[in-house]
């Protein structure tokens, strides 16, 4: 059995992750800002060193495996927090906790990302680049803000961060595939993996719906092909999977876990072809 990091295990998916672990007897530290083993804010640079240095602390220095969970939604009203949170957040972490990966014998990271990346056709690639390419965090938040001010007024009101929550997880998305292959990670066994959920009925989705005929899946904005919204135990399935030692030849992978609403909206996206 091994020690396993879940962030965001007060709630939603990190929650049901968290207890699946725990019912397959692992020992599970939870990070998450109440109710928690650690209580950090990883949307700030000081939460993230505390949580790092509690969480090695609690281990021994040894994890076998990150759940990155927590995150916050576009309904979140400052758009520069969203960013800090959702892309910020795990990417300091697991590089924090990466030689405590390496000490383990089969250590696994997954990731949470979201299918807004591929769905919500508002990305912000100047802010992409400011993330993954620049690592910029005071630049990524002046840049998500501004972009917040010029959505249109009927955005602003039911989801004002949701430019910056759809680019934070693209980015996210991005940074898992570059790091799986990175040989600081992969060739020292340490694989790295992305849960792309769609609508889920969490608090952070619930509190990110204005209306209650949302909660139809048949009236929801994006396409739901099984009529049926996803609950958190769908997640937590898909997490546990990827921090099993079996999963041993999977990295990279960025998993649609959405009813197939991105497969309805692209339908020709994946896989696509490599053109010279």
């Amino acid at each position: 059995m091994g020690t396993f990091v879940v962030t965001g295990s007060a709630s939603g998916m990190g929650a049901a992750s968290a207890e699946r672990l725990r019912a397959a007897g692992h020992r599970v530290i939870g990070v998450d800002l109440r109710s928690a083993d650690v209580i950090a804010d990883l949307g700030t640079p000081e939460g993230r060193r505390g949580a790092v240095r509690e969480i090695l602390e609690r281990s021994g220095g040894v994890v076998d495996g990150v759940a990155a969970v927590a995150g916050v939604g576009p309904n979140l009203k400052d758009a520069a927090a969203v960013a800090s949170i959702n892309y910020f957040g795990p990417v300091a972490l697991l590089d924090g906790l990466h030689q405590a990966l390496e000490r383990a014998e089969a250590p696994r990271v997954v990731v949470i990302s979201s299918n807004s990346a591929s769905t919500v056709p508002l990305i912000d690639d100047t802010l992409v680049e400011l993330l993954l390419l620049a690592g910029d965090e005071n630049a990524s938040r002046e840049r998500a803000t501004k972009a917040q001010s010029v959505l249109p007024p009927t955005l602003s009101e039911s989801s004002p961060s949701i430019s910056a929550y759809a680019t934070s997880k693209l980015a996210l998305a991005h940074w898992v595939r570059r790091t799986a292959t990175d040989p600081e990670w992969g060739r020292k066994g340490i694989l790295v993996n992305a849960i792309a959920p769609g609508a889920v009925l969490t608090p952070l989705m619930t509190g990110s719906t204005s209306a209650a005929e949302e909660l139809d899946p048949d009236s929801f904005p994006t396409p739901m092909p099984l009529g049926i919204f996803g609950e958190p135990r769908d997640i937590a399935f898909w997490v546990e999977q990827f921090l099993r030692p079996e999963a041993r030849f999977t990295t990279g992978a960025v998993l649609y876990v959405d009813g197939g609403t991105d497969a309805a909206i692209r339908p020709d996206a994946q896989p696509t072809a490599l053109r010279p």
